[in-house]
């Protein structure tokens, strides 16, 4: 069943551009599914909240393992689990990618900030060094082969652009895939000229024709807000809305 869900996601990517609510726990996922929508995402900061802590890296591997099953199983559909920064250095990575697919997760990003972390779309963030990234990626990547024949996705997220700048991005992206990396998730990029920009320069790049494209329209941050048609046009394969429901909860709270 998890296989199935990592093959139907790589076929839905292929086929349109993803609009991905995200789903902090199992009843918000069923909702999801009960609205049309065709996968679901799993936001650190969301789960963070929920729990009432900061989106600084608080909240476990176990804990996220637990919101992805809940999710898998009521909703039915693909999930998307956000990853952090890999909840550790070197193996951890491999333990996170077995982690989630075997609670049902299709794919995760990992990001490369420095720990603790901060949420995308603030400032005062730090990056480690690309060549520690890659490493995680190499280590993620060949677990995907292991534990699903590597249809698990692997999502590279680099928050560069509000460290060093669009250009360091770009540098990022690339080496990210050269890595192995199936997918790149361009954080905080300011302007739909920026995304533009990245999908340019990366959706033939590599060996296998290019990488799946991630988009973040969270509200309130850096991004001004861009359709899912632009975003679509733009060659971006999936659009995620991390904390939207979580948002409209509280409002009757």
């Amino acid at each position: 069943m998890i296989q199935r869900s990592c093959e139907t996601f790589r076929r839905l990517l292929r086929s349109e551009c993803l609009a991905i609510p995200g789903a902090f726990n199992g009843l918000v996922g069923r909702s999801v599914a009960a609205n049309g929508f065709k996968a679901c995402y799993i936001s650190g900061a969301a789960v963070s909240a929920s729990q009432g802590v900061p989106d600084i890296g608080l909240v476990t591997l176990d804990h996220f393992c637990r919101v992805i099953k809940e999710v898998h199983i009521s909703s039915g559909l693909p999930v998307l689990a956000d990853a952090d920064t890999g909840f550790g250095e070197g193996e951890m990575s491999a333990k996170t990618v077995w982690e989630y697919y075997n609670s049902g997760a299709a794919a995760l990003h990992i990001e490369d900030q420095v720990f603790p972390k901060r949420c995308g779309h603030l400032d005062g963030k730090a990056l480690i060094p690309a060549e520690d990234m890659i490493k995680k990626i190499e280590i993620a990547v060949n677990a995907s082969r292991q534990c699903s024949n590597g249809e698990f996705i692997i999502c590279a997220r680099t928050d560069a652009r509000g460290v060093i700048g669009i250009e360091e991005t770009i540098r990022r992206a690339k080496l990210y895939v050269d890595a192995g990396a199936d997918m790149i998730f361009p954080e905080g990029l300011a302007s739909k000229e920026e995304f533009a920009l990245v999908a340019k320069e990366l959706k033939q790049y590599g060996s296998r024709g290019g990488p799946f494209l991630l988009a973040n329209m969270t509200e309130f941050g850096k991004t001004p807000y861009i359709s899912l048609e632009e975003f679509e046009t733009m060659g971006y394969n999936c659009v995620i809305y991390p904390v939207s429901t979580l948002r409209l909860s509280l409002i009757h709270i």
